[in-house]
């Protein structure tokens, strides 16, 4: 499948959002919800890669681009974790169970799941950048036997801010995976990491020859990891970043989301550094 190449069955053109029902949301943190969409009437489901989005189309008030945070081996079942900061996001959660939502996808280049095989894996993730991480950790766990050492680093601002608790707290038994989680400030009875997810690299043994890293969350979280991944010795090609930033059209006709040379939703929104080192430090960008 070509990056940027929409899947919806039934849908008269790349603008054209296909309706789909809601069929449940459960609440991940105090802003963010977690909806499950009907596919059940689509031959073959929904199916994804890892690190891709759909853009969803709330009827009668706007779209918004969401990365698709479900399990790519299980395309029966579609998944988007949603924070309510605007207004189609607002609304998007005010629909509830059995509401319609219009959906245009699947969109984007994503996580170099064929490239990392093989290879040592580390994943990187602030606050809701775990909800476009979760679908390539759940490739990873399914495949597990063809990929190296793999290691999860999450942070958020809170331990109320972590997106799919039960699920991290699974991971962290799971001897296939090194997972570690920090804070920027503990609440009461919190007895892990307090600090910046880069500090947590320090735990974690990286070989800068056969290790890969997916990266997602807040540009500042993002440009400190990559310096620290870079003072390891990972080359910038085997970095990998989410920008999921501005994107209004998914298909490079609006401009809202030009990224100097690039237009993240066609040519992203996950990118090597090596493609992104130019410019990312620019205040503009």
């Amino acid at each position: 499948m070509s990056p940027g190449a929409p899947l919806a069955a039934g849908a008269a053109g790349p603008m054209t959002p296909e309706p789909l029902r809601v069929r449940s949301l459960r609440r991940e943190t105090a802003d963010t919800w977690t909806v499950s969409l009907d596919v059940s009437r689509r031959p073959g489901g929904f199916p994804f890669q890892p690190g891709q989005f759909n853009m969803l189309y709330v009827f009668g008030v706007g779209e918004v681009a969401i990365s698709i945070s479900g399990d790519p081996g299980r395309p029966a079942e579609l998944l988007h974790t949603v924070r309510t900061v605007g207004a189609a996001t607002h609304a998007l959660r005010g629909i509830g169970r059995g509401g319609t939502l219009g959906v245009r996808g699947p969109y984007g280049r994503p996580w170099p799941m064929e490239e990392a095989r093989g290879q040592d894996v580390v994943v990187v993730a602030g606050g809701l950048g775990l909800a476009p991480l979760r679908p390539a950790i759940l490739h990873l766990l399914r495949h597990r036997a063809e990929y190296g050492r793999v290691s999860v680093l999450v942070g958020a601002r809170t331990p109320e801010d972590l997106p799919f608790r039960r699920e991290l707290a699974r991971w962290q038994e799971d001897s296939r995976l090194r997972v570690l989680v920090t804070v920027d400030k503990a609440s009461p009875g919190w007895t892990e990491h307090v600090g910046v997810v880069p500090a947590l690299l320090s735990d974690v043994e990286v070989d800068p020859a056969r290790t890969v890293a997916l990266m997602c969350g807040p540009e500042v979280m993002m440009r400190f990891t990559v310096r620290e991944l870079e003072r390891r010795g990972v080359p910038d090609a085997r970095i990998h970043l989410s920008l999921e930033r501005n994107m209004k059209c998914a298909v490079g006709f609006c401009g809202h989301c030009q990224l100097v040379p690039y237009f993240v939703c066609k040519d992203g929104p996950v990118f090597p550094y090596e493609k992104l080192r130019p410019f990312i430090n620019l205040r503009e960008v």
